[in-house]
């Protein structure tokens, strides 16, 4: 299933970056979205979070994941000649056939802005009802993001 998410900061690309590879503030993204635990790190434009969350999906996925769920998220920046920063993102339910792959992108909007967009493939590989699940596992990705960059707008 394609997710294609796009955002607008009123930052520049590099306040962007330095935000969103921030142990601080993404350990704080974790606290905000209720994380019951949490591992950040930040190496040289690789961010890692490993966090348990309270499974909010249908009764019928949770039958497969249990009250909480382990995500494992994993992005590798780096810049291009232009500016604008680019990276590869993987989410993965740890324990579970269900991942995200996909690119991030901070691209200069021309004024003093940044859009930020993040594309990929939800795909959960279960036999018979992995169809069924992308949509939530979709969701939850999507909101997870969403929230980040809520918190994020509030501390540029």
């Amino acid at each position: 299933m394609k997710l294609s998410e796009t955002f607008t900061y009123s930052a520049t690309v590099d306040e962007v970056y330095g935000l969103i590879t921030s142990e601080e503030f993404r350990t704080e993204t974790c606290e905000d979205q209720g994380a019951i635990e949490y591992d950040v790190a930040v190496d040289d434009g690789v961010v890692t979070i490993v966090r348990s969350m309270p499974a909010e999906l249908p009764d019928f996925v949770k039958k497969l994941t249990g009250p909480t769920v382990k995500v494992k998220q994993t992005e590798k920046w780096s810049q291009k000649s232009d500016g604008s920063r680019v990276a590869d993102v993987k989410v993965s339910i740890v324990g579970q056939p269900a991942e995200m792959l996909g690119t991030a992108a901070l691209e200069d909007d021309g004024k003093g802005g940044t859009v930020f967009t993040v594309k990929g493939d939800v795909k959960v590989s279960i036999p018979l009802i992995g169809r069924k699940i992308e949509p939530e596992i979709h969701k939850q990705i999507v909101r997870s993001i969403n929230a980040e960059v809520e918190l994020g707008k509030t501390r540029i």
